[in-house]
């Protein structure tokens, strides 16, 4: 009697959905059912790379069906650069620029934290990715923490990885990886 009342028990909790906590970035739910641009605008450390991506005509984009792997720069990376930067990006004669630097940000595909990792192994340590702006970026781990270098020898952490998207993954970075 006790094993046919373990094993229904069993069977009923492996047949119930297993639902995951929708992680928290910026104050709010990063729902994968809603693309980058709708959670993107929900988070409140992410109002600088939103009015960036607004300013550079970038909306359209990363509201299509991708899939876009978006390495996204929290307000406090954007704020740690040279004062002024952030405003002058912002101006219309440079969108170019600011295209550039936000399109630095952007690898064409899925790739969640666990496929990075995996490259990573199987490249001896390191990853070398070719973001959407045709730039380079290099991943590696120190420790637990997954690393990003960009062509100036800047290094970014990913802070909150894997949240999942409609059209992608985000991973948030403490630092704005700048191209060559």
């Amino acid at each position: 009697m006790k094993k046919i009342v373990l094993t229904s028990a069993l069977a009923l909790v492996f047949a119930l959905p297993v639902f995951a906590a929708d992680p928290i970035v910026g104050g709010a739910p990063m729902l994968p059912t809603k693309d980058i641009i709708d959670n993107a605008v929900n988070s409140k450390d992410h109002t600088t790379l939103v009015a960036a991506v607004k300013a550079a005509g970038l909306v359209e984009t990363l509201k299509s069906k991708g899939p876009f792997t978006v390495f996204a720069p929290t307000n406090a990376a954007f704020a740690a650069l040279p004062a002024g930067t952030v405003d002058t990006l912002l101006k219309p004669e440079n969108k170019s620029m600011l295209t550039g630097i936000l399109t630095y940000h952007v690898v064409s595909g899925k790739y969640d934290s666990a496929a990075i990792a995996d490259a990573i192994k199987k490249g001896g340590g390191k990853h070398t990715a070719t973001t959407v702006a045709g730039g380079k970026l290099v991943a590696t781990m120190e420790g637990k923490n997954l690393i990003l270098t960009d062509e100036k020898g800047g290094k970014s952490k990913v802070t909150i990885a894997d949240v999942y998207q409609s059209n992608g993954v985000i991973h948030v970075v403490d630092k704005v990886l700048l191209p060559k």
